[in-house]
């Protein structure tokens, strides 16, 4: 699939000058620096120094004090309370932070994760009906809730009460609950508003410390559970989340609660984790219990302390984990063929595929996978209890939760954000959504947002990379939205002939580049699945190639690699 390239506006001239004096580094990392709003030595303190004392204020969260007061009594009162959460990695981490912390205050306290394919996403009235037959009096909400209206009404009938803990975009109307903890919602002044799920709760445990006289640093040990969330929930990598993240991470390579270490172990991760082994190691292993069978699995783990257990529990995870991967590399295969042989699918601008028979667990990571082939909103519906069910993922700078509100007559409900969503439907409404999708996204996507865009930070001569050099790429960490890692462009290079196609179907290229500015210096290179470019390759002819830089490390051997996001064997960069 061809891709453009955006290279991103350089920092001003002078600014930049100035800093690589002050910091004593080349332009090209200051002007990294000054990309991400990284201008003065103090600003440059604040982001390579994250601290624990930049955190907010939880008090300055709408709701705060009225939700903490209300746990209060219910301890007082020894009223049972029910941490209740999403059963993807968001919900399940919060939910094992909450019950965890509330936990050693107090022993009246049980969780519950709803069954993905009997009550789908959110506060479900099972759910509720549980609360009320094991004579619960407060439950707390986590990932969830902040469009439960009319279900946060019946828990009130039921005689109730709720706290929301959560970090999704509200509805017009605000559920009547007890509390109601969301940065986003109106009229809440709190600083930062991309906390993930798991964050809104730690900063609740965090006022509720405060108020209790717990010492800050006998919560710190639940950062490893807000890292987890904080990178498989997407979330932006700034502010208060860049802090969380970072000393998340440090825990979590140097003490992680028992059953995190034990999915490390699983995961087969020997070196120090990043955010990114996180996304792609971790957090499918915990999410693929509520695919596969039922989130509270993934809760059990996280809240062990038992060794033997965990090291069961994870087993059986990762052996979920590795069914999910089975399933879902089926569907896609069959939602390809689906597209492939109907032209109407492959001309469309967006993708709507409905088949009552897959699996509600995987079908948005199936999204997913097509938006690598189909690249455009995507919307993946299966049945469940009667309805339509299904997962929506959008492509960078599309709303695609305006689009899918468009369509909101049309719907039994959803949510989610601008890149994410879920749905539910009568299955009569199918074919009415999917015209009424493809007509809105039609009229308001361009075709610049229809091609993948690769941003990159700023052009490199090879002769800048040095060790130094990425040791101090390395302090921009931790990466992930709005904080990418670094991805630079170096025109006119070529392969010393040493290169080649690897990978089970040679769909990979590894590389030995030189660039024709630096003559004879040259870097190992790999290219993941960019084997089309290597006949231009191997004819010796030069080309452009955009990359991030990273440390491989084999048997006690390191060496700088430049790993390859794309080729282009002309000139024009689009």
């Amino acid at each position: 699939m061809d891709k453009s390239w955006v290279i991103k506006e350089k920092g001003d001239p002078a600014v930049v000058r100035q800093l690589a004096g002050i910091q004593n580094i080349s332009e090209a990392l200051a002007n990294l620096m000054v990309q991400r709003g990284i201008t003065t030595p103090e600003e440059a303190k604040a982001f390579f120094e994250p601290d624990l004392g930049y955190l907010h204020d939880p008090f300055m969260m709408k709701g705060m004090t009225t939700a903490v007061d209300r746990i209060s009594t219910a301890i007082k009162k020894n009223e049972k309370i029910l941490v209740y959460g999403d059963y993807d990695v968001d919900g399940t981490t919060a939910v094992a932070l909450m019950y965890s912390f509330l936990k050693e205050q107090y022993s009246n306290v049980e969780y519950y994760i709803p069954d993905r394919y009997k009550e789908g996403y959110g506060l479900s009235l099972m759910g509720i009906d549980f609360a009320q037959q094991v004579n619960c009096k407060l439950m707390i909400t986590l990932d969830c809730g902040i469009k439960a209206v009319e279900k946060v009404k019946y828990a009130r009938s039921r005689g109730i009460d709720v706290i929301i803990c959560d970090h999704h975009y509200p509805g017009d109307e605000i559920p009547n609950a007890t509390a109601v903890l969301d940065p986003k919602q109106p009229g809440c002044s709190y600083p930062y508003k991309e906390l993930s799920g798991c964050g809104v709760g730690f900063k609740l445990v965090q006022a509720y410390a405060r108020v209790h006289n717990i010492p800050f640093k006998d919560i710190t040990g639940y950062l490893d559970l807000v890292a987890v969330s904080i990178a498989s929930d997407i979330v932006p990598l700034t502010g208060e989340n860049r802090v969380l993240a970072s000393f998340g991470l440090r825990q979590l390579n140097e003490a992680p609660r028992t059953g995190l270490k034990e999915i490390i172990r699983e995961a087969e991760v020997s070196r120090t984790l990043t955010i990114e082994d996180v996304v792609f190691k971790i957090g499918p292993r915990i999410n693929a219990a509520g695919r596969m069978e039922s989130g509270r699995k993934a809760v059990e783990l996280l809240v062990s302390s038992d060794v033997r257990l965990a090291t069961g529990i994870s087993k059986e995870i990762n052996n979920f984990n590795i069914e999910r991967r089975t399933v879902d590399r089926s569907i896609t295969t069959e939602a390809m063929r689906m597209i492939s042989e109907d032209q109407g699918r492959v001309n469309a601008k967006t993708t709507v595929l409905y088949n009552p028979s897959w699996k509600k667990g995987v079908i948005g990571i199936v999204a997913s996978r097509l938006i690598e082939t189909y690249y455009r909103p995507t919307v993946i519906l299966t049945e469940s209890n009667g309805f339509a069910t299904g997962s929506a993922r959008s492509v960078q700078g599309y709303d695609l939760y305006q689009a899918i509100e468009a369509c909101s007559d049309l719907l039994e409900s959803f949510g989610g954000h601008m890149f994410a969503a879920g749905l539910t439907l009568k299955k009569e409404n199918i074919t009415p959504f999917i015209e009424r999708f493809e007509q809105y996204v039609n009229n308001t996507i361009s075709e610049e947002q229809l091609v993948p865009r690769v941003f990159i930070d700023s052009e490199l001569s090879f002769s800048e990379i040095t060790v130094d050099f990425y040791e101090f790429l390395n302090k921009f960490q931790p990466f992930g939205p709005e904080n990418m890692s670094p991805v630079f462009v170096s025109r006119n290079v070529f392969d010393t002939g040493a290169g080649r196609m690897v990978g089970n179907s040679g769909e990979h290229l590894k590389l030995d580049l030189c660039h024709e500015a630096t003559g004879s210096k040259s870097f190992p290179a790999i290219a993941f699945g960019l084997a089309e470019h290597y006949e231009n390759i191997r004819a010796g002819k030069p080309f452009d190639i955009c990359y991030s830089i990273e440390m491989n490390e084999f048997r006690g051997n390191r060496k700088l690699q430049l790993n390859i996001r794309d080729i282009k064997t002309n000139r024009d960069l689009n």
